[in-house]
């Protein structure tokens, strides 16, 4: 049965600890490889309670990514039960080389692994460099056997280029389609233009990579450096959290929309025409979901999708309908007044 989706949250899990030494990777950039596994204050159970359906409005699905490696901590298994128990479709971001851990993934109930989405990065100059090729793709292996929807997505640097026929090769042998391409960033623009991560112009950059092919990459590159001036619905149909303090936010910008831990309800609110960002790097989610109703965008089912040599697909059926979700199908759109409202504020009493 499918599954009316009711909001999509990015879920900052806090940890900076990794495995890996991508050159590419924010972590490097700021020299917090060293920052030690951190002890989660708040209980599964009460991040669980914290991201109920029923304080969501609905089941939603919830994206969690770490600063480092996502799967590091033992904790997080238990968070990702206590998120697909409740109902919701979890999505997780990993390097794809802690086999004990997948191995608890893959013994979840089926009815648990069928909401299950496992973003494996395809750190490929890191994987030939330790020669984990067989430990990572045997792990992605593993969660398609067991019942879970995959993606593999490489994040493209200059180092690679010369390498491109090759890694195309291994993706073949090893997944019988070519993996999706997202796009290097800078974190540490002193401007904040969050400029894509190469010596080559953008231009060339783009005919470099869209050789594989990805509508991921296709869909970020035609928004990236364009800022969004539209009414976008982030910070009520989606927003983004942290898992270790709870606070709330509408975007990776806006106003804070509370605290999951608190008892108080979020004070969901669109940011309009507010956002201060330099442009939507991260849009093949946000703005796939729908935060601009009008900008027509592929679903991000489409995003992290693959169809093999074989037919098979990454995603299945459940996740894919999940991810081709539009939320303003399952949302009200708000009325020209309250747009109006949104857009200008009045000014806050002393």
């Amino acid at each position: 049965m499918k599954r009316k989706i009711k909001r999509y949250i990015d879920c900052y899990v806090p940890i900076t600890t990794c495995n890996l030494r991508c050159s590419y990777c924010y972590v490097a950039q700021q020299g917090l490889f060293k920052q030690a596994v951190p002890h989660f204050e708040h209980s599964a159970k009460e991040i669980r309670q914290a991201l109920s359906v029923q304080k969501l409005g609905g089941v939603c699905v919830l994206n969690l990514c770490a600063g480092g490696e996502t799967l590091i901590a033992e904790e997080v298994i238990a968070i990702i039960r206590e998120l697909l128990e409740e109902g919701h479709f979890v999505g997780v971001v990993t390097n794809g080389l802690l086999a004990h851990r997948f191995d608890e993934l893959a013994a979840f109930p089926k009815e648990l692994l069928d909401h299950l989405f496992i973003k494996f990065s395809f750190h490929y100059l890191e994987l030939k460099r330790l020669n984990v090729f067989d430990v990572y793709f045997s792990n992605i292996k593993k969660m398609q056997k067991a019942g879970a929807s995959f993606t593999v997505e490489m994040t493209p640097c200059d180092e690679e280029i010369p390498l491109i026929s090759e890694i195309k090769q291994v993706c073949m042998e090893n997944l019988g389609a070519l993996c999706h391409v997202t796009i290097a960033r800078s974190d540490i623009d002193p401007d904040q233009r969050i400029p894509h991560l190469s010596k080559y112009d953008f231009e060339t950059y783009k005919t470099i990579w869209s050789i594989f092919h990805s509508d991921l990459f296709d869909f970020k590159a035609s928004i990236f450096y364009q800022h969004r001036d539209e009414f976008c619905y982030a910070g009520d149909w989606t927003f983004y959290v942290n898992l270790g303090t709870g606070d709330a936010t509408q975007c990776y910008c806006g106003k804070k929309i509370g605290n999951i831990f608190d008892n108080e309800p979020l004070h969901f609110e669109a940011i309009g025409k507010k956002c201060t960002q330099a442009h939507c790097y991260n849009g093949h989610s946000w703005l796939a979901f729908g935060d601009i109703p009008n900008l027509k965008t592929p679903t991000y089912a489409q995003m992290r999708n693959r169809i093999t040599e074989t037919g098979e697909e990454w995603l299945k059926p459940a996740v894919k309908d999940a991810f081709a979700t539009k939320l303003c199908h399952t949302n009200r759109r708000y009325s020209l007044w309250r747009r109006y409202k949104v857009d200008h504020p009045s000014p806050s009493k002393e």
